[in-house]
């Protein structure tokens, strides 16, 4: 059964969902936060693909920060590669602090606008 932190997470996920809406021209780019890892996504809500997704599962060194910040940058190169400028970000009903601002800021640097 999940923990009362974790449905309140779900619920204000949904709220975000209903305005953060992705389409082709500007994805939805999702963080999602595990114990051990953190990944992102965008998402083209209006055709229910996947643009490109990236990960910290290969990275063995460095902080959890420092991961979160080089998800940024990597989901930013993916995103060039498809021909993304601009997105919606979506930050999954997490507070924006910590890993997820790390991953928001990496995107930006990479050249994402949102």
């Amino acid at each position: 059964m999940p923990s009362k932190k974790e449905i309140t997470r779900k619920r204000r996920h949904q709220k975000i969902k209903k305005v953060a809406q992705g389409s082709s021209e500007r994805p939805r780019l999702v963080v999602f936060r595990s114990n051990t890892s953190t990944y992102a996504q965008l998402i083209d809500d209006s055709n229910g693909k996947t643009v490109a997704a990236a990960s910290d599962m290969k990275e063995k060194k460095g902080s959890g920060l420092e991961k979160a910040k080089n998800i940024g940058l990597e989901i930013a190169k993916k995103a060039k590669e498809a021909k993304v400028v601009a997105c919606v970000f979506d930050r999954n009903g997490y507070k924006y602090h910590g890993k997820v601002k790390a991953v928001a800021e990496g995107a930006r640097e990479g050249g994402l606008k949102f």
